[in-house]
């Protein structure tokens, strides 16, 4: 029997280069930064002053401003995204179908800004200064829960916690339940609010992150040989995945399908990868597999490329493993060069821009690329994107802990692949 065919059919965004699909997309094509100097909070206590931040954001202007103070950061940026997501799919929901619809949504780090503010009136103020809504604003699966609450979606409703491969795991753990027929529609993807002093001190302090305070818009820069660390980001986004006759059915358009999906983990060290690149080349392969694909039909990698000096080289290395000889002939690119590393939220984010790159045949570029490191050989589309033709294109996501997650999107054909 033929499994379901996923496409996606809604797509929302809120991240440093944009506030919707359009918006983000056209400023990561065209090489230009959401990165600089941090202005929502003090950063003098800190090495670090700067990082991907979104920008004309008001939580109490989208939510209320009750609503406001009763969630995260991360839930906030969720809602934002997962509206834009809904209003863009057109799917009505109805007493009929609500139990047909899902949302799988996950975060990194979740709630932080909460569990940190929490923290400090405990010590400083005593137990009775702690908020009574401290654990549902703190937890992982708040912006999931909240989402599914605002429109009403009865069908599968999770969290998925992989660190910085959460994107793909949602994209490609909802698209296996549409599969199966366990729901017809599923919004998925991922929010992160870890743009907070206390993770910039951690990610600091553990060596982890850039320190070019003097030239924030530089900080970024993946498979450069003076690569420093990657930048702390935030943002979300959600995509709406259907099952294709569902969608079809009621007429609704399609940006992409959802091909293949893969998944492993390196069992090696909690911040590290594997260094040969062996865990996510498994996961390309998988993939790959999984589409009933070979290299020579990817047009597009959209990289890691978190700018960190192992990451880069390990998921150089692990292109190769899994493309071999084809690895040099497909262009890829870093759009963390231009956002920073959304963490949780960045295989979501970088699953639009992969969508939006098949849909105007153009290859971002990896900004900042000025010295390419010997150790990262591959066509890394060095400063400036460039046209192509992309039918398919695959979406790399790597997570602290050694997650390794790969999606693979492609246009959608009526027919099927050609």
């Amino acid at each position: 029997m033929d499994r379901r065919r996923v496409v996606i059919t809604g797509m929302g965004i809120i991240c440093p280069t944009g506030n919707n699909p359009e918006e983000a997309w056209a400023n990561a094509a065209a090489g230009k930064t959401g990165i600089g100097r941090i202005t929502r909070f003090d950063t003098s206590h800190l090495e670090n002053h700067f990082g991907g931040e979104v920008k004309n954001f008001d939580p109490e202007q989208e939510l209320g401003r009750r609503e406001a103070r009763r969630t995260d950061r991360v839930t906030q940026l969720g809602l934002y995204a997962a509206r834009q997501a809904m209003e863009d799919s057109g799917l009505v929901v109805t007493d009929e179908n609500r139990y047909d619809i899902g949302v799988v949504m996950g975060s990194g780090i979740g709630g932080i800004s909460s569990i940190f503010e929490g923290v400090k009136a405990f010590i400083e103020k005593g137990a009775k200064a702690v908020s009574p809504l401290l654990v549902p604003m703190m937890l992982p699966d708040s912006p999931s829960s909240k989402v599914s609450m605002t429109y009403g979606l009865r069908g599968p409703n999770f969290a998925i916690s992989t660190a910085c491969a959460t994107g793909n795991n949602c994209i490609g753990e909802a698209t296996e339940i549409i599969r199966r027929g366990a729901a017809k529609a599923i919004l998925a993807g991922s929010t992160e609010a870890g743009l907070v002093d206390i993770a910039i001190a951690s990610f600091n302090n553990m060596t982890a992150i850039s320190r070019r305070n003097e030239a924030p818009e530089k900080a970024s820069r993946p498979f450069d040989s003076e690569r420093d660390g990657f930048v702390v980001a935030e943002g979300a986004a959600l995509l709406m995945l259907e099952d294709l006759e569902h969608a079809l059915a009621r007429g609704a358009k399609i940006y992409a399908e959802i091909l293949g999906y893969g998944h492993t983990s390196d069992a090696y060290h909690v911040t590290a990868p594997l260094d040969t690149g062996e865990g996510a080349a498994k996961a390309i392969e998988l993939a790959l597999d999984d589409a009933g694909l070979t290299p020579e039909q990817i047009d597009y990698i959209n990289a890691h490329g978190t700018s960190t000096p192992l990451n880069d080289r390990s998921e150089t290395l692990a292109i190769k493993r899994a493309m071999g000889e084809q690895a040099y002939e497909i262009p890829i690119s870093s759009t963390k060069s231009v956002t920073g590393h959304l963490m949780g939220a960045a295989g979501a984010v970088e699953a639009v821009f992969t969508i939006m790159a098949i849909r105007s045949n153009f290859v971002p570029p990896t900004v900042n690329l000025e010295n390419p490191d010997p150790d990262c050989d591959l066509n890394y589309t060095p400063l400036v994107g460039v046209p192509r033709e992309i039918n398919i294109a695959m979406s790399n996501s790597f997570g602290f802990g050694g997650h390794n997650a790969v999606v693979i999107f492609g246009k959608y054909r009526q027919n099927g692949r050609t």
